[in-house]
């Protein structure tokens, strides 16, 4: 096969994945109940390093408009709010904020791919500290 006829094909399958709808919502939906944070430092680092997957006022790229670019993103949002959401608290089933330092802590949260994307998200280690200690708190605050 020619690398001009797989190159060409490639950037048609990019071309026709456009047209594909899912990964195009970008609505935030309305913030119902946020967590009550133990300071507003810890919320402030939250939002830099997780708000985007894990509350309802997600900033969205201009990359997350490209498919299939925008299938992971969407999907990872999804997830995100689906299993920990500041911005629905007592609102959804589902709520593992508890974990949430946990994850942080041992570096599971936020994925690399994330940071990758977002370099502000990324902690030293005396910001990852202190929010451990301020999601422990927070969490402890807001047990239902």
């Amino acid at each position: 096969m020619n690398i001009k006829m797989i190159l060409g094909g490639a950037a048609l399958a990019v071309v026709i994945a456009q047209v594909i709808p899912y990964g195009k919502n970008h609505d935030n939906p309305q913030v119902l109940q946020e967590v009550s944070w133990d300071s507003q430092q810890t919320k402030e680092l939250f939002y830099r390093a997780c708000g985007d997957c894990h509350s309802n006022e997600t900033k969205w790229p201009w990359y997350s408009n490209v498919a299939p670019v925008s299938w992971l993103v969407a999907h990872d949002v999804q997830e995100g709010r689906k299993n920990f959401n500041v911005s629905m608290w007592t609102h959804q089933e589902i709520n593992k904020g508890a974990f949430a330092a946990y994850q942080l802590q041992k570096g599971k949260m936020p994925p690399f791919g994330y940071l990758m994307n977002h370099p502000e998200a990324k902690l030293g280690s005396g910001d990852k500290a202190t929010l451990v200690s301020g999601l422990k708190k927070t969490f402890s605050l807001n047990q239902r």
